[in-house]
């Protein structure tokens, strides 16, 4: 009997402990499982990816952030190069209108002499005047608020249609005084155009961007105009300056100011060309 009391005990006791082991063993388990969900969502992807959870998908709205910047194919760079063909058509005809009748003034009062084989009969002038001077006044026009935005300083003053009309005008009168004014002699007439292409700029410009675009137009202009009277293109009565009058250096100069203020308003309001960066 004692044999088969300790025999069944000892049974009973192992098949306690057998039953009891695991579930303690499936606790064990459950509690390191936890722990490693929560140190995880402590230590962020890392760990994620080295137990091989796949990260998140980024957000949208962070996608779209970094695709800013337009498109190689998209419709800005079109944009820009329609608004740039705009200008140049506008600038090339206000040029072309300019020089039919200040052109026209200069030799009606004699200033100007052209052969009489290469007068057109429709506008009283060369054929080449008014393409040559449409030209001048797209590149003068697209230039000046070119480097206004290199120098990094876009230039404010005045910006508006009114003055650019009344900049017109007194260009406008200027030239009228110069073939319609008599003085004593050249230079004073110089001197007094002088002192209005000055004034013009002063009042509608005040850049210094502006100023030294103005005296290097001036300049370069001079320099075509001599060569073509002295090839004998056309001629001025009166020459005080090699071939030329002394007073054409300060038509150029006012010239440029005012076609250079177009070119300004025009480009109010156009986005610059997108860099490459």
């Amino acid at each position: 009997m004692p044999r088969l009391h300790d025999h069944f005990w000892s049974c009973s006791c192992a098949h306690s402990t057998r039953r009891r082991g695991p579930p303690r063993a499936s606790a064990a388990g459950l509690a390191a499982k936890v722990g490693e969900m929560i140190s995880a969502s402590v230590s962020g992807p890392s760990l994620l990816a080295a137990h091989g959870v796949p990260d998140a998908d980024p957000v949208p709205g962070d996608r779209s952030a970094s695709m800013s910047g337009p498109e190689p194919g998209g419709p800005y760079p079109n944009t820009w190069h329609h608004r740039l063909v705009q200008r140049s058509l506008v600038l090339f005809s206000v040029g072309v209108v300019l020089a039919l009748v200040l052109n026209l003034l200069q030799i009606q009062r004699n200033v100007t002499l052209f052969p009489e084989e290469v007068i057109a009969t429709i506008f009283s002038s060369a054929w080449w005047v008014p393409p040559c001077c449409g030209t001048a006044a797209a590149v003068v026009g697209l230039l000046y608020p070119c480097i206004d935005s290199h120098l990094g300083e876009p230039h404010k003053f005045k910006r508006e249609w009114a003055s650019v009309m009344r900049c017109i005008a007194v260009f406008v009168g200027i030239n009228h005084a110069s073939a319609k004014l008599d003085f004593a002699n050249n230079v004073q007439l110089s001197l007094t155009l002088a002192a209005l292409s000055l004034g013009l700029w002063w009042t509608f410009d005040r850049s210094r961007s502006g100023l030294g675009l103005g005296i290097t137009i001036a300049f370069l202009a001079t320099l075509i105009t001599q060569f073509l009277v002295y090839n004998g293109v056309y001629q001025y009565t009166s020459p005080d300056f090699l071939y030329i009058r002394s007073w054409l250096p300060c038509i150029f100069f006012s010239g440029g100011v005012t076609v250079g203020n177009i070119g300004r308003q025009l480009a109010m309001g156009v986005p610059e060309k997108p860099h490459s960066d």
